[in-house]
């Protein structure tokens, strides 16, 4: 696998009440201009403390984890109780998505992620059954049919990790299980995750249940599609 590098790292302007706002905080620039690993683990071990806080303010608006955790439990069925559901939140970062999916009953959940200091937040809040340091562009520790769900938000972005995780979180899900991730707008297509999906739906891998665009920043006026896939094979 591969970290996805963008060409253009300048920072984006919307325009909200006519008033201009800078999409993207300092700490965002230089995550999506990241040159590697080192560089990512980094930079999140040093934003960790401050990383809620910096995504809450109105013109961030992280809405992103709340909406995903809603999304998976909207897709279960009766046979899928999420207080069940044995859960791997992928880059879960300082726990945004595992603190959403046990506010609405989910109580296994495992957490990875790039930085040790991004996972020291989210130990904090107690809703992690474990928590494990690792690199998402390399294949998975995790065994072959392991979980009901995969949550991925926040990590399918500039410069961070590429789309061939898509496979490797097909492997590790069980079938009738599913992934929610998050693909930013402007890399959905250009950096090649839609043509993974397709692959994988091409190879009878996954259904395609949504993927649309809807709030990311929703504070910043930055979209992203809600992917949604049900493994199959």
């Amino acid at each position: 696998m591969a970290t996805v590098t963008t060409t253009n790292n300048n920072p984006v302007t919307t325009n909200m009440d006519k008033k201009p706002v800078t999409t993207n905080i300092e700490w965002l620039n230089r995550a999506y201009s990241a040159k590697g690993l080192t560089d990512l683990r980094s930079l999140y071990d040093e934003w960790a403390t401050s990383y809620d806080t910096d995504l809450v303010q109105p013109n961030q608006d992280y809405v992103a984890p709340t909406l995903a955790a809603a999304t998976l439990a909207k897709h279960l069925g009766p046979e899928q109780p999420l207080d069940k559901m044995q859960i791997l939140d992928a880059g879960c970062g300082t726990g945004l998505v595992g603190a959403a999916l046990a506010k609405l009953g989910a109580k296994h959940i495992s957490g990875i992620d790039l930085s040790p200091g991004m996972l020291k937040v989210a130990g904090n809040l107690h809703v992690y059954t474990n928590l494990d340091t690792t690199d998402l562009s390399k294949p998975l520790e995790e065994g072959t049919d392991t979980f009901d769900a995969v949550t991925c938000v926040g990590t399918l972005t500039h410069a961070h990790v590429g789309p061939e995780v898509l496979s490797e979180f097909v492997r590790i899900v069980k079938k009738g299980g599913w992934i929610v991730a998050t693909i930013l707008d402007d890399i959905w297509e250009e950096v090649g995750y839609r043509a993974e999906i397709d692959k994988l739906l091409a190879n009878g891998k996954v259904k395609l249940v949504s993927a649309d665009s809807g709030d990311y920043r929703r504070g910043a006026g930055v979209s992203a599609r809600m992917v949604v896939l049900e493994v199959i094979g």
